[in-house]
């Protein structure tokens, strides 16, 4: 039997990252990782190198400097394919998660149009809610269990033969609730749906098969994968991107072009219009070697010790609201009362403690929960317990400010 993740595989992973010292050069206790994550010094060598010695365009060039470049582009593809368990033709790069939603929402099913429905959750982010309404789907959306989790016994009753896409989080980014995303694609495809899976909050903490979950589509965002920004993924089903028509035209993406009619390149490459991030995709691929080699099972026992000692001390004060459930994924949030989440960052700021303060893009969950905002603690391969004690004295000392 293989030996248990164990917290000490992460130790000392602070050093991997340039960005976690203040100006002065002491340590900053950064708790924002679920917005964007800090970079590990190998993926900013992989970008530099990309975007210095090596660089030249993809896909166009004849030299030869083009021709590496171009074999070092689609080599990252293979790569984001396989950290999520999908083929190379199942990926198309995009600019983040969000543009990975919308693509799905404007090409599945092939128009735009009436009679398409969607059914949500209560706890989706906004770029799982906006895209859906601009392209014109219907959209229902699921209630949350009393502990934060999409209740897939509701979705059970929801779901009829007019749903023809289910797109819920899989790790929901308030509350840190984890879906059981397999039960949920037995469901979608019981009725005929399609399961759309927000893999942001994830992909960076948990491993991640698509195969294994039987999702259709599976979107994430580079940035909080320890990767640059401006890059992302959707992951699809082959036969379902090849059956979808382009959403953006341009260059690359083109078989034949003519003023009368144009043919399009086969999926992935239809969905790729104009240059690509071409060092932001080597910079992701780099990323996945970096979170591959520590070890997604080892990064998510690392976070549930963290979460688990943080909302331990928060459950101690009989004057803080925590939110979701207790084995939430990498996330921890939490409300004080008199003391509004913005000021609990400002003050946080002056210990050098950073946190989210708001309604983190998630405004009908805050309406859910009868807030207007909460404090979010989030944490990453390099957060350790220094994270948690520096949190808890700046909140303590929060606390004696407001009286």
């Amino acid at each position: 039997m293989s030996e248990a993740p164990t917290l000490s595989r992460l130790d000392n992973r602070r050093a991997d990252f340039p960005g976690l010292v203040t100006a002065t050069g002491t340590p900053w206790y950064y708790l924002d990782s679920a917005a964007t994550a800090q970079k590990p010094q190998a993926v900013i060598d992989a970008v530099t190198r990309a975007i210095g010695v090596d660089y030249a365009t993809v896909h166009r060039g004849v030299y030869g400097r083009s021709a590496e470049m171009t074999l070092g582009y689609e080599a990252a593809r293979r790569r984001v394919a396989a950290f999520v368990g999908g083929r190379e033709e199942e990926i198309v790069f995009t600019r983040g998660a969000t543009e990975a939603i919308n693509l799905v929402a404007y090409s599945y099913p092939g128009t735009v149009g009436h009679g398409r429905r969607v059914l949500l959750s209560q706890l989706e982010h906004h770029s799982n809610i906006v895209p859906w309404q601009l392209a014109g789907w219907e959209v229902d959306v699921c209630p949350l269990t009393e502990d934060g989790r999409i209740d897939l016994d509701a979705a059970e009753a929801m779901l009829t033969r007019d749903h023809a896409m289910v797109s819920f989080a899989h790790v929901s980014n308030v509350l840190g609730s984890v879906l059981d995303a397999r039960r949920a694609a037995d469901l979608a495809h019981a009725v005929g749906a399609k399961l759309l899976l927000d893999g942001c909050q994830s992909v960076a903490r948990m491993p991640v098969d698509v195969a294994a979950l039987d999702c259709d589509f599976y979107a994430f965002s580079g940035h909080k994968l320890y990767g640059p920004t401006g890059i992302g993924a959707l992951w699809g089903r082959a036969d379902l991107l090849d059956a979808m028509p382009p959403w953006q035209g341009g260059g690359a993406m083109i078989a034949a072009v003519g003023f009368d009619r144009s043919t399009y390149a086969p999926a992935p490459q239809r969905f790729e219009a104009g240059t690509p991030a071409i060092v932001e995709a080597i910079g992701l691929a780099a990323a996945c070697d970096y979170v591959g080699k520590a070890g997604l099972e080892a990064i998510h026992a690392h976070e549930a010790r963290l979460v688990k000692s943080t909302r331990e001390a928060l459950g101690a004060m009989n004057d803080v609201t925590l939110f979701g459930p207790e084995d939430s994924a990498g996330i921890v949030s939490f409300a004080i009362h008199g003391v509004h989440p913005h000021d609990l960052g400002t003050i946080l700021d002056e210990e050098d403690v950073a946190i989210r303060a708001g309604h983190h893009c998630a405004q009908p969950l805050m309406a859910h929960l009868g807030v207007t905002a909460t404090a979010r603690a989030s944490f990453g391969i390099y957060s350790d317990m220094d994270d948690v004690a520096a949190l808890i004295r700046g909140i303590e000392r929060t606390k004696r400010i407001f009286g």
